[in-house]
């Protein structure tokens, strides 16, 4: 079995970034400004940490900007290697971030709220790099992006996993007790995750390890 990639998500500190990529991350996320959730840091931070990580860590800027331009805006302001964009565009095309970034891979979140979730992992695959897996919901008042701490239905994303020719990413409620069982179950090329690895906001190194522990085997 290949290799499962491990994003280790809410980094917000050089620091947790390296604890992060000692452990065994090849990815780390950073959260730029959101309606919700854990994580939250400055461009500048972004910037400074996804400057400092080594050349074959992928550094993630998470975005809940939905237009093109402004993506492209907040993008120059970090430059990291990777945008997860975790809210659908509602203005501008895929293909424009593709073309304006070349060499920036482009990530589209999902949240799994039903079986239509297939459809439109399908209709993104094309579109898109990477699908990132989620549980939070758009549809909310109050938009939840992401950091929701709840496992969403895995048949559904193990559908996904089998319909997409692109890597996918699992995340939500992952942590050191079930991050083994995500891996038989949906089959995904990476698990991707942030406070099941922290205790009081904070990264912790026990949990951490135990994490990758878990998923040795694979």
């Amino acid at each position: 079995m290949n290799k499962t990639h491990i994003k280790i998500c809410c980094i917000s500190s050089i620091q947790e970034a390296n604890l992060a990529i000692s452990a065994g991350a090849s990815a780390v996320g950073l959260v730029g400004n959101m309606p919700s959730g854990p994580g939250i840091i400055s461009d500048e931070l972004i910037a400074e940490i996804a400057l400092s990580v080594p050349k074959h860590i992928e550094t993630f800027l998470l975005t809940s900007e939905t237009k093109v331009d402004e993506i492209l805006k907040h993008h120059s302001k970090v430059k990291t290697t990777t945008i997860q964009l975790v809210d659908a565009l509602t203005e501008g095309t895929h293909a424009q971030l593709k073309e304006e970034l070349p060499n920036v891979k482009i990530v589209q979140v999902l949240h799994v709220l039903n079986e239509k979730s297939i459809e439109e992992a399908i209709e993104i695959s094309s579109k898109v790099d990477i699908i990132l897996l989620d549980s939070g919901n758009p549809n909310l008042a109050t938009k939840e992006l992401g950091g929701t701490g709840r496992v969403h239905n895995w048949e559904i994303s193990k559908q996904i996993v089998n319909s997409v020719n692109i890597p996918v990413f699992l995340a939500g409620g992952l942590n050191p007790l079930n991050a083994k069982t995500a891996i038989e179950q949906v089959g995904s090329f990476g698990l991707d995750v942030c406070s099941g690895v922290r205790t009081n906001g904070k990264l912790d190194s026990q949990k951490l390890n135990a994490f990758f522990s878990a998923i040795k085997s694979n």
